[in-house]
């Protein structure tokens, strides 16, 4: 029973990866969860110099999910090269670095300074306010998507994965975009922008008014927005947005994915990662399939 997957060249040893933002660098969940067995984890992202965040309070919980507005608060990628992918070598583990950044220039600083780092892919998040466009992301406009890819491929060493934010009109717009511009793998979804107001306060919940909602709520979104990203595009795609046990995990794959990645999930069960690496195998052995592979994109019409 072979559960790897190949991204861009990069073999992982099950699909199963961290959705950045909600695991760290893996240190905290290491008392819980065994890196060693997942196919990858993806980092919290990191910027050219520390970022601060957002002013709290910045999360809060709603039906299905959370909100958050943290702000990619991050030590920059300084301390990240001298203390997190230490860490992470440590494991049997794939690594993969997000990165975010204000200005283009900005991401490229990053990307540079990882080039001779042992990381196996990067993960671009294209949500980040691009501060030229008038804090417009990144990833909502199909030529500033397409403008920020082909520089970072410029100058990225390792294989490029653009995060594609789901706050758009039409995904498989951003996803050509990023395609012709030559990106390597795509993940998505990033987080829905919600609201939460305290009825009793008259009051936003969250300093910022509005976060990135995540979650099982959000789910359905996400696996639509996949499935259609996977008929518009020849890259690989790491799926995610509401993952909470294996049969989402399968969900994603069988609408084109081929990696997936958990979220929201870890702060309410710190061993989920790790339980869908079992449960995949365990259904993988139930219906008796030799190759995780077949899986990909082979929802029946």
């Amino acid at each position: 029973m072979n559960t790897q997957v190949t991204i861009a060249g990069v073999t992982f040893k099950n699909p199963v990866m961290t959705a950045s933002g909600t695991f760290g660098s893996g240190m905290e969940y290491s008392e819980f969860v065994d890196l060693n067995k997942l196919g990858a984890v993806v980092t919290k992202g990191v910027a050219n110099v520390p970022w601060p965040g957002n002013p709290t309070p910045r999360v809060a919980e709603t039906h299905g999910g959370m909100l958050n507005a943290i702000g990619l608060q991050n030590p920059g990628i300084d301390v990240f090269i001298e203390r997190d992918i230490p860490f992470l070598r440590q494991f049997d583990t794939g690594i993969i670095v997000n990165v975010c950044g204000k200005t283009v220039e900005d991401y490229i600083e990053v990307v540079e300074k990882l080039g001779d780092q042992p990381v196996d892919m990067l993960e671009i998040n294209v949500s980040c306010p691009n501060v030229k466009e008038g804090a417009i992301a990144f990833g909502q406009k199909a030529d500033a998507l397409f403008h920020i890819t082909q520089e970072i491929k410029k100058h990225a060493k390792q294989p490029v994965i653009m995060k594609l934010s789901p706050n758009v009109t039409d995904i498989t717009e951003m996803a050509k975009a990023a395609e012709a511009a030559g990106a390597d793998a795509l993940s998505l979804i990033n987080t829905i922008t919600g609201m939460k107001i305290d009825v009793h306060k008259r009051r936003f919940v969250l300093a910022n008014k509005t976060g990135g909602l995540s979650g099982p709520a959000i789910k359905p979104v996400a696996v639509r927005m996949v499935y259609q990203v996977a008929n518009a595009v020849k890259v690989p795609i790491i799926g995610m947005g509401g993952i909470a046990n294996y049969e989402d995990a399968i969900e994603f794959m069988l609408a084109g994915a081929t990696g997936v990645a958990v979220g929201a999930m870890n702060f309410v069960n710190p061993y989920a990662t790790e339980e869908i690496v079992k449960g995949m195998k365990d259904y993988l052995e139930r219906y008796q399939i030799d190759d995780i592979k077949s899986l990909i994109g082979a929802v029946r019409e």
